[in-house]
């Protein structure tokens, strides 16, 4: 693949998916965002997102088995946006199926769980979600 719009080329990083390699993950997607000049308050929201996302393939898309996943991310387009996409071969989930939380409840009234994928969501400019070739493959765009 070539450079489209003068962006930084794709690149991927493949790794055990385990909370322990969340901040290989971070300082992977951090450089990237910095060379592309991200501001700051984006750079920080995708980097919220980014832990929330891999954190959670981390713990749930293998069950008690171990596996790999993907981040792949590539800033292209004028003006200048990230996409960030995570992949796994875990158990088919998607994550966007889910009904957003009630927010307007008091805490002890909401179900458990949801507030990440919501507050992905709410922060990324697109989220989308497809199960393709054995994958899980979640993608996120926000706009740098």
């Amino acid at each position: 693949m070539g450079e489209k719009d003068s962006g930084i080329l794709p690149r991927e990083l493949v790794l055990e998916a385990l909370p322990e390699n969340l901040p290989k993950v971070q300082s992977f997607v951090e450089e990237l965002l910095e060379e592309a000049a991200c501001p700051m308050k984006t750079l920080m929201q995708i980097g919220v997102v980014v832990e929330e996302i891999f954190v959670n393939i981390a713990h749930y898309a293998y069950g008690k088995g171990r596996g790999k996943a993907a981040v792949r991310v590539e800033i292209s387009g004028k003006p200048p946006a990230a996409v960030i996409t995570f992949a796994d071969r875990g158990v088919p989930y998607n994550p966007l199926a889910r009904e957003d939380p009630d927010v307007t409840l008091p805490v002890e009234a909401r179900e458990i769980g949801g507030l990440g994928i919501f507050m992905t969501k709410k922060l990324m400019d697109e989220v989308s979600y497809e199960y393709r070739d054995g994958r899980n493959i979640l993608t996120l765009k926000k706009k740098l």
